[in-house]
């Protein structure tokens, strides 16, 4: 398959999608053609969420985007990025402590599909320590606050979780 230059992976666990997700895949958005959000199904990191949920949250959160979509992530990103004709690999970097393992991981890529560039962008100031742990962290004491860094879909998805977690 030959690479389109005008499109993107975003690939990530989005366990759940939050509102700094979604800034970095409207920057993306403003960038590229077409940007595909790849949900990782990720059980290495025990996700809160199935893969089910993780999907549905992110294309509910993700509708009024038109040039994004939202698939599953299957085997390695930059073969997934590959098979999808994508020139570019989206990663979101928040802070310093990130670098060093974006780093690593776009070497990584690199490595495995050399035609294949990796682009950094970072969340706005309102969304630069907004994370899914943070996200989960916030829930657990305070559900309420977590409204402030999740788009409005997955507040239901954070109170059942919540709930079957408490009992």
């Amino acid at each position: 398959m030959s690479v389109n230059r005008r499109i993107a992976v975003y690939p990530g666990t989005f366990d759940p999608i939050t509102l700094g997700h979604i800034d970095v895949l409207r920057r993306a958005g403003h960038i590229f053609d077409h940007v595909m959000v790849a949900v990782a199904p990720s059980d290495s990191k025990s996700p809160w969420f199935s893969l089910d949920e993780r999907l549905a949250m992110a294309r509910e959160a993700c509708s009024d985007l038109p040039n994004v979509s939202v698939e599953t992530l299957s085997g390695l990103t930059a073969e997934f990025a590959r098979s999808r004709g994508a020139a570019v690999i989206i990663r979101g970097l928040r802070k310093f402590s990130d670098f060093e393992f974006e780093f690593d991981l776009a070497h990584a890529n690199r490595l495995l599909a050399p035609e294949i560039e990796t682009v950094v962008l970072m969340p706005s100031k309102e969304q630069f320590v907004t994370s899914s742990s943070f996200v989960k962290d916030i829930a657990r004491h305070r559900i309420a606050a977590a409204a402030d860094f999740v788009p409005p879909c997955v507040m239901p998805h954070l109170k059942a979780k919540m709930a079957t977690l408490s009992k």
